[in-house]
This record gives C-alpha cells, structure tokens and sequence, in this order.
C-alpha cells in the first residue's frame, strides 16, 4: 500500500535517523512510502499548553496536509494520539471539520500498531545479540497500545528481552511538564533509569523521541552505557 510518514518534530530534528529507519522499514516490507512536504508540527505542544485556539488551527494544517494520504503511520506515540483522539475533540465544534479529523484519525497508526495489527507482521528479519528493555511511553495508553513492541521484539533474532519494573510509570518527560516541574521530572526519569539498570540491557526502546531524548540525557549524566533506540531503528538492524 502507499504509506505517508508523519515525521514528527522531535524526530525530524533531533534524530532523523528514526524516520529513514521507518522508510527503510516500510519499504523493505513492500510499501510504497511518501512524505507530504507541508506536514507541519502537529499542534501538540500548543494544546498541552492551554492554546486550544492555536492548537486547533495547527490540526486543521496538518488534516489538509494529509487529506490526500491513504494511510499515515507516525513514529510517535504521543503525536498519534494527538491526530486519533485530540483532533476529532479539538474540531467537534465545527462539523465539516470534525469529519475531515475523524476520516484523518481512523487512517493514522502509530508505528508498532501499523506493523502488528494493519500489517500482521512481527517478525521483519531484523537481528541483535543482546539484552533489551522496552519504556512504554504514556501516550501509548490513548491509542490502545498494548503488548505491540514486545511482540515485535520477540521476533528479533538474538534478542532477549527483559521487562522493566513499573514497564507504565513515566519517565517524566511529558513534553512541557518536564520544562514546568524540573524538579519532579528529574526524579521520576532517575526512577525511570534505575528500573533500566536494573535489567542489565544493552538498549532501552521506545516509540517516542521525547522519552527517549529524556532517559538518554539522564543514562549520559549518570555515565551509564545504555544505548537508547526508537522501535524503528532496532527493527532495522539487520
């Protein structure tokens, strides 16, 4: 099928690495892969910060942005969540757009979901000799995601998977909060990193950059060698 990627700003940024991972990925699983040039910021940070206004004028961008795409995939979690559950919320209030939103929400998958359900697959021939944990970033509550990443890490070749103690707890990132409560968000990532040593992984994985930009940053100043990995990129080793 031909599959639009929403790149998302974290990522596009800080680790383009995760969205050429994606594509690699998609494409070597036999998809066809575009990238709508006028996606934007998903609006997230605005509407996590009170701009509802602000917010839902960068909804109706990206909905236009995307219209076109037959199925996006997002290698986020959270900017997923925003487009399933947030955008239809955002735009009840205006009835031709709440339609565009909810016809936009039930073709966007964030990527592990993509794979396990759309797709069926959870074995993609990817390979790593090592131990690895799995963050499970919140946002993935709003999209239903359940046991997704560990199946597809089970069906990494060489990889024996170790789950974290408190696998749901946040790693205290959430977007502007960690900005807003220093403080709190230092101790709750220090927890975080400790539930990881505590496994004796190699690499700790997720499906969101955010989460992954705050445990990396906190396992740096610990000076503690744990590489952090998005799903994408893991599945990429081959």
């Amino acid at each position: 099928m031909k599959v639009s990627l929403m790149i998302t700003c974290l990522a596009d940024v800080l680790r383009p690495e995760i969205g050429i991972a994606t594509v690699n990925l998609l494409r070597r699983l036999g998809h066809e892969v575009d990238f709508p040039a006028a996606q934007t910021c998903c609006g997230q940070p605005m509407f996590n910060s009170g701009f509802a206004d602000l917010a839902r004028a960068q909804a109706k961008h990206t909905i236009a942005a995307f219209e076109a795409s037959e199925v996006v995939v997002v290698p986020s979690g959270s900017c997923a969540a925003m487009v399933i559950v947030e955008y239809p919320e955002l735009l009840h209030g205006d009835p031709a757009w709440h339609r565009r939103a909810t016809a936009l929400a039930e073709r966007t998958f964030e990527l592990s979901s993509f794979l396990v359900h759309r797709l069926g697959v959870v074995d993609v021939g990817a390979k790593f000799d090592g131990v690895v944990t799995y963050h499970y970033a919140c946002h993935g509550r709003m999209t239903g995601a359940t046991n997704e990443v560990e199946r597809l890490l089970n069906g990494v070749a060489g990889l024996r998977y170790v789950p974290i103690t408190r696998q749901d707890q946040c790693c205290g990132f959430g977007g502007s909060f960690s900005v807003r409560y220093p403080e709190i968000s230092t101790a709750m990532v220090n927890d975080k990193v400790n539930c990881i040593l505590a496994t004796g992984a190699a690499a700790v994985v997720s499906t969101d950059m955010g989460c992954l930009m705050n445990i990396g940053g906190r396992l740096r100043r610990r000076e503690k060698p744990v590489e952090i990995m998005h799903i994408a990129e893991l599945l990429e080793r081959r």
